[in-house]
């Protein structure tokens, strides 16, 4: 496959803090935790985290049009998305998806005032990254740790609160370029990192093999076989990771109920191996390819500002 360079769009992702100026709203720093060659560092970073996509102000649909419908989030000014901030004109549109509400194992019963929040559940973690949540008293459903999206439910989201992630971050230096495997969603979403949802019981290590496998490298068009020397190559390339983030994803399909967190880790690869990987994008993503990590980018919901992250780990400004 070519490599891409694609255009421009600034966003964000992370926690609300306070109420102030779109310019500066929502703005914190934040502490993340890695380990380099079997050594333990941490770094500070301080990013522009923005409650931005989450209340649909943008995207690649109209302005507060939720992904794929034509239903509309009411509209929330930036000094009312806190939940502690009273509003009492406050009117939010309810919307889960009928493919959610069909009840898929990956989806939660209807009625949240039956589940377990802040715990492991089960199989189900429902321990958010940025500490325990608020749960509605009225309807039992947990509060979106950042504030209000102008939409209530789940939407296209399997689980109340937070839908976890893993999204693997592949990187190479081509011709002194830093590099990165993205693909182009099929949901009209654009290129993105090949991430995907943490199953029930499924630990974050292998999350990352499998979307990576299944999204990147057409997993399960293959025969067992062959299917098989891909994830010993995958286990080869991803034996060192490098965390990036782990929190908060300002993501288009949240809701007041639902929302997305991810793990972020980056597998940087030597040309020797690099060079044995053969990417086919698989029945989720439209196109896999490399793609130039500048200035530009223009990615899904919060993934450029993980791939910043990422570049500044190998002394590349964007």
């Amino acid at each position: 496959m070519g490599t891409l360079s694609v255009g421009s769009m600034a966003h964000g992702f992370g926690l609300a803090q306070n109420a102030m100026p779109r310019s500066t709203a929502s703005n914190f720093a934040f502490m993340s935790h890695f380990s380099l060659a079997g050594s333990r560092r941490a770094f500070a970073s301080v990013c522009s985290m923005q409650h931005i996509k989450a209340r649909g102000l943008e995207g690649s649909g109209e302005k507060y049009s939720y992904p794929g419908t034509e239903v509309k989030r009411s509209q929330v000014p930036d000094e009312y998305v806190r939940f502690d901030k009273p509003w009492s004109d406050y009117k939010p549109v309810e919307y889960t998806a009928s493919s959610v509400l069909a009840g898929p194992v990956w989806a939660d019963n209807d009625d949240a005032s039956t589940i377990s929040f802040n715990r492991v559940d089960g199989k189900v973690d429902r321990v958010s990254f940025t500490g325990e949540y608020k749960i509605d008293v009225g309807t039992g459903r947990p509060l979106n740790p950042v504030g209000r999206t102008g939409m209530t439910g789940r939407g296209l989201l399997g689980r109340w609160g937070p839908n976890h992630a893993a999204d693997p971050v592949v990187t190479r230096f081509v011709g002194g370029k830093l590099q990165f495997i993205a693909i182009k969603r099929k949901d009209g979403g654009g290129w993105a990192i090949p991430g995907g949802m943490v199953e029930a019981g499924e630990t974050v290590s292998l999350t990352l093999k499998r979307e990576f496998g299944e999204e990147a490298m057409d997993l399960n068009g293959k025969s067992k076989a062959e299917a098989d020397a891909i994830m010993q190559k995958i286990d080869d390339m991803f034996a060192h990771g490098v965390e990036i983030y782990k929190g908060y994803v300002d993501d288009p399909r949240n809701t007041d109920n639902a929302w997305m967190e991810t793990v972020a880790m980056n597998f940087h690869l030597d040309d020797s191996i690099a060079e044995t990987i053969t990417l086919q994008a698989g029945d989720d993503a439209g196109a896999v390819s490399w793609m130039d990590i500048v200035p530009d980018l223009k990615l899904y919901a919060s993934h450029k500002s993980i791939i910043e992250e990422a570049a500044k780990m190998h002394d590349v400004m964007i």
